[in-house]
């Protein structure tokens, strides 16, 4: 028996041995298991279902410190119970045993780290477990945290490369930012460099459209507040220049001072050169394509500042040379010393020396204000008349270099003011200017007559108004219509009823000196025509054209008459 019994303890012994490297095999295994990749609710599941097959225990759950708090997991694991989570919170991290309602023994198995403790494994069987299953859970229980923590410690490094990686993604952010503002500042230096060099070659209105053409490569042009053009850069230029409809472009330019950006209207880029709230005119690129980007808006913004500034001082200098020319104009005509008017009109660039003319203009409902004197201006300079220009006593006054065209002087005022309802006095000559306040009252004794002649639209010259040099500026004419029309109204009255022109024919007869081939010539009839109507002359007015003094009034008479307008 004695032998037969040793036999069976070295069997058993055997069979335990066994059994137990196999149970640390599955151990191992599922330590492999637990470590590939897995995270920790994976792990916990995996080592709960593990605990039966390494005894007959039962998991009660697993648990996870998460900001100092235990949270079952997985979630849902069926034995978890608020008790048993009351019951850890009381160990404090150690492990020990733990009361399972229905259970004799309870025990809660640390996971423990080098960081220390993540959690337990809490564990149940209906008795006390041998100490070989209490130590195959245990290391159960070592193999779920190491686990575990090589599961956070993956999380960290996956973690940590997910935040290399944006960090790496907001570094190439960064320096593809920082590579467009050097660009971008790079580019705004250049705009900065070159306007600077337009401004300090002068900085005229052309010189800033060539430096934004340079900067832009697009065709570029300068238009005023009304739209007319200034200075063109770039190939292409529209000849003419287009003009805008009034209306529709002041709709733009309020538009664009609203939105405070270029604004594009079909092939255009259009930027407003203001001063003080005041649009002084208009930059437009020439952007076909629509191509036109933010450097190139920069680039107008910036450029329209410096036009701005350009615009301002133009205009600040034409009103100081405009303000000058006025204050000589005026002196001019109350009289000045000839060496201080040859120096004040050098300095607003006319020179005074040599003959020169006043000529006197008004129109009918338009007052003598600055617009009416432009207007004045611009005719005379459509004429290329070089001349001093000022308002004066509600009329616009001219100091004209050289005799002006009377016709055509009173045409470009036409096509200015669109109006014919005007009057021009022109005075006679004068090659000092200490003669010039003679010219002028001429000027206007040429305007009144003009104004009072049965034709007051158009031009009347001082030395064309004979008998009427005699009478000054605001004399009384009564007169003088009475002797014309005593001597000639028995022919104006007969020419008005039968349409004829009896009137003409006597005024160029006495012009030609009574010449009867001259006259026929001049009026274009034949000598018997002529000689008819003379005779008719004679019987319709009753004067004897062969009286020395009848042909004297007749002919001064007819010289009043063409002055007032009777000529055709």
């Amino acid at each position: 028996m004695t032998a037969t019994s040793g036999k069976s303890d070295r069997s058993r012994r055997k069979t335990w041995g066994r059994e137990h490297v196999a149970n640390l095999y599955s151990l191992f295994v599922l330590s492999m298991i637990m470590n590939d990749g897995r995270d920790e609710s994976d792990i916990l599941r995996l080592a709960l279902t593990s605990v039966a097959a390494v005894g007959p225990c039962r998991a009660e759950g697993g648990f996870l410190t998460v900001d100092e708090l235990l949270v079952p997991t997985p979630a849902g694991w069926p034995h978890a119970t608020s008790e048993i989570d009351d019951h850890l919170q009381h160990l404090r991290g150690r492990e020990g045993p733990i009361p399972v309602p229905g259970r004799e023994w309870g025990w809660a198995f640390a996971l423990h780290t080098r960081g220390g403790g993540i959690g337990y494994l809490v564990v149940s069987a209906p008795s006390r477990p041998t100490g070989d299953e209490f130590f195959l859970i245990h290391v159960l229980a070592q193999q779920t945290a190491a686990a575990l923590a090589n599961a956070t410690a993956r999380q960290r490094e996956r973690d940590h490369a997910r935040e290399l990686r944006r960090l790496n993604a907001d570094r190439a952010a960064v320096n593809v930012r920082l590579a467009n503002t050097i660009s971008e500042l790079e580019y705004q230096r250049s705009v900065h460099e070159v306007l600077s060099q337009a401004a300090a070659g002068g900085g005229s209105v052309a010189g800033i459209a060539t430096a934004v053409y340079r900067l832009t490569g697009y065709p570029v042009a300068i238009e005023d507040r009304f739209g007319n053009l200034r200075a063109w850069a770039g190939p292409d230029c529209p000849d003419p220049y287009p003009k805008p409809d009034a209306a529709q472009h002041e709709e733009l330019l309020q538009e664009a001072a609203r939105r405070l950006l270029p604004v594009r209207v079909g092939e255009r880029l259009i930027a407003l050169a203001q001063h003080r709230g005041e649009v002084l005119g208009a930059m437009v690129l020439i952007d076909a394509a629509g191509s036109a980007g933010r450097q190139e808006e920069f680039t107008l913004d910036h450029a329209c500042t410096a036009l701005a500034l350009e615009l301002a001082h133009l205009r600040n200098i034409a009103e100081v040379e405009l303000r000058l020319r006025r204050e000589l104009v005026d002196d001019l005509i109350t009289g000045t010393d000839d060496e201080s008017a040859y120096a004040r009109a050098a300095a607003v660039g006319h020179d005074l020396h040599g003959p020169h003319y006043l000529v006197a203009v008004q129109w009918v409902g338009r007052a003598a204000d600055d617009a009416f004197v432009q207007a004045v201006g611009r005719a005379a300079a459509g004429l290329r008349m070089r001349s001093l220009l000022a308002g004066r006593s509600g009329m616009a006054v001219l100091v004209s270099e050289g005799r002006p065209r009377p016709e055509a002087l009173h045409q470009a005022m036409v096509r200015e003011l669109g109006s014919p309802s005007g009057s021009i006095g022109i005075g006679g000559r004068c090659d000092v200017p200490g003669e010039i306040p003679r010219s002028f009252q001429e000027a206007l004794r040429a305007l009144e007559v003009r104004q009072r002649s049965r034709c007051p639209n158009g031009t009347t010259a001082f030395d064309e108004l004979g008998l009427y040099r005699i009478l000054g500026p605001g004399g009384d004419y009564r007169e003088v219509d009475q002797f014309v029309r005593e001597w000639l109204g028995p022919l104006l009255d007969y020419d008005a009823a039968h349409h004829s022109d009896l009137a003409q024919t006597l005024s160029q007869y006495f012009e030609c000196g009574g010449n009867y081939d001259g006259t026929a010539a001049a009026l274009g009839i034949h000598r018997s025509t002529l000689r008819y109507r003379l005779q008719r002359i004679r019987d319709v007015s009753g004067s004897d054209l062969t009286d020395v003094d009848s042909r004297l009034n007749l002919h001064v008479a007819t010289r009043v008459w063409k002055v007032l307008g009777g000529s055709p």
